[in-house]
């Protein structure tokens, strides 16, 4: 694969690939835009040659992006989620919380997936029909603490394992969608979703749910199981997930995931450590390494690393608490991070407990399955945490 760059440049230089992709019958004067000198431009470069352009016209709450376009021989790379990605993180760092665009109706799955809602009725321009459409870019931030529900996937059906043994599988439910609706109803917002089947198999499998579940319901999703490439990690994104769910590569190949980090960014990641006697663990838990996790985070949070969760082996699936000393130590050391619990919530007083710590959230997934925490629980937690 050759090497991707994501850069700024003229509007002049965009003209070209604007008019060979979206309006071929059309002189390059013809597709300029009003204000394009005011635009910023951003092409994606494969190797020395532009095969990417979109322009953004930023303001001060909201911005527009317009003729997002890529060269015939290059599409299906992901190049246009790459280029997306990019200026959904410049309006970020920009503090813009909302980006827009008159989308063709032939490309509202790709924006669906991506997080974008209808803003609007569809309408006709030269014979082609668009309907504006927004993704608000805060979305997955909240001020308040997050109750980050799991669903776990084998064979597409949702699942939970006690202490990551695939050998103590218990199905909930034989349709993930179903479950990630119910969440939302109650006003859930953020999704763990995790491919079991992927896990063991060391590459993405269960990216059907993904899908489906991002492009039916508004869930913040993280996503893990099996990233083990960068084809894996595309999948991921161009399937819907706002983070991917990241742990053995960043303990075992720390070069390989700085990459990743400074590639897509490290809004893109939700950083998993799993521990076991505050050592990381690894392999599906089956390999204790001697790296300390508070090593493991401050070389991470250098990166720029600041969505992690961390779960205690050994409480994990037992509904026995969460290791909340061992938060508050994470939490007393790295005050800066967004960093969420996992393992070991039984009740809805181990939810406040963990809120009192420090956490920004919890990931909670059996106490849930097992009504030790009920739906009403949930939602009333949810209301007054808004």
């Amino acid at each position: 694969m050759q090497p991707i760059q994501i850069r700024r440049i003229n509007p002049e230089d965009t003209l070209q690939l604007r008019r060979d992709v979206l309006y071929p019958d059309a002189t390059l004067e013809a597709v300029r835009v009003d204000h394009d000198d005011d635009g910023l431009h951003f092409g994606l470069f494969e190797d020395t040659r532009l095969r990417g352009i979109v322009s953004l016209f930023p303001q001060k709450d909201v911005a527009q992006f317009r003729k997002l376009a890529v060269h015939p021989d290059c599409q299906g790379k992901g190049y246009g989620s790459l280029l997306m990605q990019h200026i959904e993180d410049f309006c970020r760092k920009e503090h813009i919380p909302t980006l827009w665009c008159n989308a063709r109706n032939t490309a509202e799955g790709f924006y669906v997936k991506r997080g974008y809602a209808f803003w609007g009725d569809h309408f006709t321009k030269d014979n082609i029909v668009f309907c504006k459409m927004k993704l608000q870019l805060d979305k997955a931030t909240g001020s308040g603490f997050a109750i980050i529900p799991a669903i776990d996937i084998i064979d597409g059906k949702c699942v939970r394992l006690t202490q990551g043994d695939y050998g103590q599988k218990k199905v909930y439910n034989e349709h993930p969608l179903e479950v990630a609706k119910v969440f939302e109803s109650i006003g859930v917002r953020r999704l763990h979703l995790v491919d079991l089947d992927g896990a063991k198999k060391g590459s993405v499998v269960n990216w059907k749910v993904l899908e489906a579940i991002a492009g039916k319901t508004g869930l913040v999703i993280d996503f893990g199981g099996g990233i083990k490439t960068e084809d894996d990690l595309r999948v991921v994104y161009e399937n819907g997930a706002a983070l991917a769910t990241i742990g053995s590569i960043a303990v075992k190949d720390p070069a390989l995931f700085a990459v990743w980090v400074k590639k897509y960014g490290a809004e893109k990641i939700f950083l998993g450590a799993d521990v076991k006697e505050e050592k990381i663990a690894v392999g599906g838990w089956l390999e204790t390494t001697e790296l300390s996790v508070f090593d493991f985070l401050e070389e991470n949070v250098k990166q720029g690393l600041k969505h992690i969760f961390c779960t205690d082996i050994a409480k994990d699936g037992l509904l026995q608490g969460p290791s909340i000393t061992l938060y508050e130590k994470i939490l007393q050391r790295f005050p800066q991070i967004d960093f969420v619990a996992s393992g070991g919530v039984s009740t809805m007083a181990d939810v406040h407990a963990l809120a009192a710590a420090g956490c920004s959230g919890v990931i909670v997934g059996k106490a849930i399955y097992e009504e030790r925490i009920s739906m009403a629980e949930l939602s009333e937690f949810l209301k007054s945490n808004p």
